[in-house]
């Protein structure tokens, strides 16, 4: 799924929590978009693999998430949905597109690696692949908590990534094109140092895509 549907499941849970604690409204939305979107700082270096924890996030932010019901600080509420944004985003990818170049042709069985069971898990493909229109809905759907909840900043930026959202959803299979373009292009060396979702399944290493 794409980072603005990451960012609004992450705050549509501070919405929620907004209504129990109003007085947290600011660090609960940054701290969810922040979590929401901070697995996918791995897009260039193990993509859903090195900031991926589809279970350990949940061990992580239980105990946080007590600490911040026990202690409610600016510092332990955010902490606790950082953790709390980051592992819906883990758990959630589970149930979108394969890890591939093009994730609608559906020829990859990794969606996200769980360091916990120490192998790649399936994608349920629920949401076909990132920035498809069933992606933009689902990033709609999520969104109106949001933009009911909040209003001022947090509203403007949720508008910001929504309409960042509809965009890339424009222009998704388009940029495979010319990555494709790019590819044939570039020298040899170069292609060894690009992640392997950017290459055709194909030319992949096998032997890493089941490990």
């Amino acid at each position: 799924m794409m980072a603005p549907t990451h960012a609004f499941a992450g705050l549509a849970l501070a919405a929620a929590l907004t209504l129990v604690a109003p007085q947290f409204a600011g660090v609960l939305a940054v701290a969810a978009i922040a979590g929401g979107v901070f697995p996918d700082l791995d897009l260039y270096a193990g993509h859903r693999r090195t900031l991926h924890f589809p279970v350990y996030y949940w061990l992580l932010a239980v105990p946080a998430s007590v600490v911040a019901v026990l202690v409610p600080t600016d510092a332990t509420v955010t902490v606790a949905v950082f953790l709390l944004a980051a592992a819906l985003h883990s758990f959630m990818d589970v149930f979108g597109g394969g890890l591939e170049l093009k994730p609608w042709r559906e020829s990859s069985d990794r969606a996200v690696y769980s360091h916990y069971h120490g192998r790649w898990l399936a994608p349920r493909r629920w949401v076909r692949y990132d920035g498809s229109p069933t992606d933009l809905v689902l990033a709609a759907v999520l969104a109106v908590p949001g933009l009911v909840v909040f209003d001022g900043i947090v509203r403007t930026v949720t508008i910001a990534l929504l309409a960042v959202g509809v965009g890339y959803v424009l222009v998704r299979k388009p940029l495979v094109v010319v990555a494709e373009w790019l590819l044939e292009r570039l020298p040899e060396p170069v292609l060894e140092y690009l992640p392997e979702q950017f290459l055709p399944i194909e030319d992949s290493d096998l032997e890493r895509i089941r490990d």
